[in-house]
């Protein structure tokens, strides 16, 4: 038998998991040699030592067995001289390494754990427990490798007992970062007293009182979701008149409240527990938490605390995020005191730091796949393997709905959810957020800054300053662009043909681009088809008042300026503002040229008495997705213009066609109908595209992807055809996603072509 020594550095996801306890378990049980250690990059290193064939038993249980939440990207493993060891050790953690590792994200309190809170032991009614299987990682780290001094939890001094289980190897606590018990750790008060907070809360709630919550990474401001007043008080205070709230319930409440399929349950019970967006039950009453919708967001408790509330309440929690309208979410105790005065009856907050917020990842089913709608707890920092070259590169993503990304040495970081960067605030959040992230990933400063190519927006003008400390070079990125390189870096795909539905984006030439085809085949990007243009009335003001969107449609149209008015001031519009907005549109006075799929759907929606008035961003397109479900689709045809380079679905002549629909037909049909039509006459233009030029690929990308219909039928249509059929799966579809695919562009010189041989970062 030959005596061996190996050398293995271990990549991927291995620390803050368990994996030092699970290979030292795994030795010990094999009586080798040798030890483990984190990396200060996180990956992690191992020599193990013995018998060659006991070597390799060891072997294949490190790649077969690995921790729940361990994920081996790859591993080095090189013959290495014998030692004199007779045992195997963990030792301290090190700065040094040359991985390329990864830090997990938060998870939810397993069961384990959630067993020792709500069940007789040293942990009972505590709200803070984890293991190294649970808990927060990311909101609490502040540098690598990922030891409890590098976290907010330094903050608190172990007991006795949580110390003895810290350095038990054989423990499920061993080296869990954030353990804690009610003797050492973090402590919960209700209004600033600790005495029996959760009891207190649990009767503010079912006493009708709004909380704020301070949570994992965050804040909630929760009420009792069945309580019909409670609920619109909260929408009082909040000024959030009808945008939805998200739930929070435990898993036998959700029969009464959603229908819900197998597979949505299984990803509901996941590690990361997302807010997952489902259909509403008929009689869930749940009108006031989710108005003119057919979709409610719901998640399952995922700290100890949500267990504990949970447990004694008899319904469900509306829990949304703790922030003002536009700002980042509240995370530090004494704002969320003082900001939420007014709109909180109550507080129940702990003391430990909040490193990093983190929203809620919120999911959904969408073409029989799912998907993001927002990337967040329980994802973040993970990330994708992929080359895009040698240079650092940080993407800052559009403005809306804003993640960032990282690039460097192979790896893609991507940051939580950020929000709307048009503030000081929020911009602030931004850059810090950055810091954050590139200091856990060790990343190097970037060479290449990536940015939206509209050269209004907070996070471009951010690009070109950092650029100026870093001396960084700066890459303009159409903001459609981005998305098709977002579905064609996360599927590796070197040419498609892509459909790109969305709200808004800075079109190179000037106009507002938001229906797009187009064609790629390696770093060169060709629109090559869209929506025909209509003027939009207002600029941004008719993406508030999709009402001056149908106007501008029917004037399109040829209809009379009277006819056109009379209808506006029918549906609720000023007479007066009626009269500017058509001088605005005889004249082309403040109304740039759209292509937008969006501003259509949402056109359709305001005309037929769907939503007039956007409150909050999607509103319009989601009622008529609502109202469409109870419609049924009546076929109509679509127009095609245009030229051989540049082919155009003729939305203006569909409009008029569903306006003459409407007249006979109830508003669901005509819901049912748009999204069909819409969905046909793109899936007609790439699969046209595709046959012509002999590519196989579509893809789909853009807000409007969102829509379950609209994705399902071009998938539909497109794997008809027999062509393969692609959309986001790693990242949302829509402007969450949009940092990734700056990236892709930047790292992999994307050039948008025919308007201008020039590279994207030459041509707004």
């Amino acid at each position: 038998m030959t005596w061996e020594c190996r050398h293995i550095l271990v990549r991927g996801v291995v620390q803050g998991v368990g994996f030092r306890p699970f290979v030292y378990r795994i030795a010990h049980e094999r009586q080798l040699a040798g030890s483990v250690r984190n990396l200060g990059d996180a990956g992690v290193e191992i020599l193990i030592e013995g018998p060659d064939s006991v070597v390799a038993e060891f072997l294949d249980a490190l790649r077969m067995q690995v921790p729940p939440l361990a994920r081996i990207d790859g591993m080095d493993i090189r013959l290495s001289e014998p030692s004199e060891s007779i045992e195997f050790v963990i030792l301290p953690s090190t700065q040094d390494g040359g991985g390329a590792g990864q830090l997990p994200p938060d998870v939810a309190t397993c069961d384990a754990c959630v067993a020792e809170i709500l069940e007789p032991s040293r942990f009972t009614g505590y709200w803070a427990t984890s293991c190294t299987d649970c808990g927060p990682r990311f909101t609490v780290i502040e540098s690598l490798p990922y030891d409890r001094p590098r976290t907010s939890m330094s903050e608190f001094p172990m007991c006795d007992a949580c110390a003895g289980e810290y350095v038990n190897p054989l423990d499920r606590r061993y080296h869990a970062q954030t353990t804690a018990c009610d003797t050492c750790g973090p402590v919960l008060q209700f209004d600033g007293a600790p005495i029996d907070a959760v009891s207190r809360a649990i009767q503010a709630l079912s006493h009708g009182r709004i909380l704020a919550i301070k949570g994992i990474g965050g804040t909630h401001i929760a009420c009792d979701a069945m309580n019909e007043m409670a609920v619109k008080t909260l929408r009082s205070r909040l000024g959030r008149f009808t945008q939805p709230f998200a739930l929070m319930a435990r898993e036998d409440m959700l029969s009464t409240l959603v229908a819900i399929s197998t597979d949505e349950s299984e990803e509901m019970r996941q590690p990361y527990r997302p807010i997952l967006v489902l259909h509403k039950k008929d009689g869930a009453a749940l009108d006031a938490v989710a108005p003119h919708l057919h979709t409610v967001g719901v998640m399952l408790p995922y700290s100890g605390l949500h267990h504990l509330l949970l447990r004694a309440l008899s319904g469900p929690l509306v829990m949304t995020s703790a922030n003002m309208p536009g700002r980042p979410m509240l995370i530090d105790s004494e704002k969320i005191t003082t900001e939420l005065q007014g709109i909180v009856d109550h507080t129940l907050l702990h003391d430990r730091r909040i490193v990093a917020r983190c929203d809620d990842s919120v999911r959904r089913k969408v073409g029989g796949r799912f998907v993001f709608l927002r990337r967040s707890r329980g994802f973040v920092p993970e990330g994708l393997e992929r080359h895009l070259g040698d240079a650092p590169i940080l993407a800052l993503g559009p403005e809306s709905d804003l993640t960032f990304a990282l690039y460097d040495r192979g790896r893609i970081t991507l940051s939580q959810h950020i929000g709307t960067v048009d503030d000081l605030e929020t911009l602030s959040f931004l850059e810090s957020a950055i810091e954050h992230l590139r200091g856990i990933t060790r990343g190097a400063l970037p060479r290449v800054i990536a940015c939206d190519a509209h050269p209004q927006f907070l996070t471009t003008q951010l690009a070109q300053q950092l650029a100026e400390v870093t001396d960084a070079r700066v890459v303009r990125v159409q903001h459609h662009v981005a998305h098709l390189a977002s579905v064609m870096i996360e599927h590796e795909l070197a040419s498609c043909v892509g459909i790109i539905a969305d709200g808004y984006g800075y079109g190179m030439d000037g106009s507002a681009w938001g229906g797009e085809v187009f064609e790629a085949r390696h770093a060169k990007i060709k629109r090559v088809a869209s929506l025909l243009p209509v003027l939009m009335p207002g600029g941004d003001v008719a993406a508030r008042q999709p009402l001056r969107m149908a106007a501008s449609l029917l004037l399109s149209s040829g209809r009379e300026k009277g006819c056109v008015a009379d209808g506006l001031i029918a549906r609720g519009m000023n007479p007066s503002e009626v009269g500017i907005l058509l001088n605005q549109w005889a004249r082309a006075i403040n109304s740039p040229l759209t292509s937008s799929a969006g501003r259509f759907l949402d056109a359709v929606a305001a005309w037929v008495g769907i939503c007039n008035e956007r409150s909050y961003e999607g509103e319009p397109a989601m009622r008529l997705e609502a109202a469409a479900v109870l419609g049924e689709v009546i076929e109509i045809p679509f127009k095609l213009t245009g030229s051989p380079d540049m082919r155009r679905l003729d939305v203006v002549d569909l409009f008029a066609r569903l306006d003459q629909l409407s007249k006979s037909a109830s508003i669901y049909d005509v819901a049912a109908t748009v999204q069909e039509s819409l969905a046909r006459g793109l899936a007609s233009l790439a699969i046209h595209r595709a046959e012509e030029q002999r590519i196989e690929a579509i893809v789909l990308s853009g807000g409007v992807a969102y829509n379950d219909h609209f994705c399902s039928r071009i998938r539909e249509i497109v794997e008809s055809a027999g062509h393969p059929f692609f959309t986001n799966q790693h990242v949302p579809c829509g402007d969450g996603g949009v940092a990734l695919g700056q990236l892709a562009a930047a790292g992999l010189g994307y050039r948008l072509m025919p308007d201008s041989e020039d590279p994207l970062n030459n041509g707004i």
